[in-house]
This record gives C-alpha cells, structure tokens and sequence, in this order.
C-alpha cells in the first residue's frame, strides 16, 4: 500500500514571489476610446515610484514595540526575583526541609508563606506534586498579564 503526501502551500508575504508588480487590468469601460497620439496610453505605463501599489503594501498593521518593552523589563524583574528563590533554596538545607515537610503534608499556604518569606516582589504561584516544585513568577502591566516565569525544581 502507498501514500502519496502531497503538501500544500500557504501564501506567505515573506515568499519572494509575493512582491512581484502587479499588473492593473485596464479599465473595461473605456477599452474603445481611442487615446490621441501625443498622449501616452496609460495601459502601458508603470506605476511612478511615489505612488503605493496596493498589491505590494503589507498586510500586517504596524509594529509597536511599547509592550514588548515593558514585557522585557518586568521579565527582568520576575529573574531577580527567581535568583533570590533559587539562592536561598540552594544554600539552606534547613529551609528546603521545612519547604518539602509543609508540601508533603499539603498545607500550600504555609509553602507560599514560606517563599514569600524570602523577600521577592513578584506574585508567584508554588504548585507542587511528589516529585517536583514548580514556581511561577507572574506580572502584569495595566491589569494584564504581561510576562510569566516559570522555575520547575525535581526533589525527588
């Protein structure tokens, strides 16, 4: 038995085929007026330079790098704040044991306390599960989420 696969292909605008001229179809309505002879035709003329062609013009709205800036920047933020985290759980084993006893038990508010004792800014979400603590940084700008950051650390 075969199977033939045949692709398809999507129009892409970074294809170089998608910025080919256009070429206007002349109107229809005008295609028996006789243009006079010192006037060029204007079927055969190029479009000037100054003047956008729509078929060229680019399908996507203009770019505004404001929010990703702010993202970056928070981003920033939430690292410093994972970089306390991951210092204090890796220089104190007498935290980590009092952080893994409240998980085992499954008391979450004292494992969130507990990080939070540490001194970050961020929100941060502690989800755990036998194996793994699973940290996630979160900020938000103008009361939407903007950037997340996750930390999954195995413990056993």
């Amino acid at each position: 038995m075969y199977y033939f696969y045949q692709p398809q292909y999507f129009h892409s605008p970074y294809h170089p085929m998608a910025y080919r001229p256009i070429l206007q179809r002349p109107n229809m309505n005008h295609r028996f007026v006789q243009q006079p002879m010192n006037q060029p035709n204007p079927r055969n003329q190029q479009n000037p330079g100054n003047q956008q062609n729509p078929g060229n013009q680019n399908p996507y709205p203009e770019v505004d790098p404001n929010q990703l800036y702010d993202s970056a920047n928070e981003t920033k933020k939430l690292m410093k704040d994972a970089s306390i985290v991951l210092e204090r759980l890796s220089s104190s084993k007498d935290f980590d044991k009092q952080l893994m006893d409240h998980a085992q038990q499954s008391q979450s508010e004292e494992v969130k306390k507990l990080i939070k004792s540490i001194g970050i800014e961020s929100d941060v979400d502690v989800l755990y599960t036998p194996d793994s603590l699973r940290l996630e940084f979160i900020s938000q700008i103008a009361d939407s989420d903007c950037c997340k950051l996750s930390i999954v650390l195995k413990w056993r």
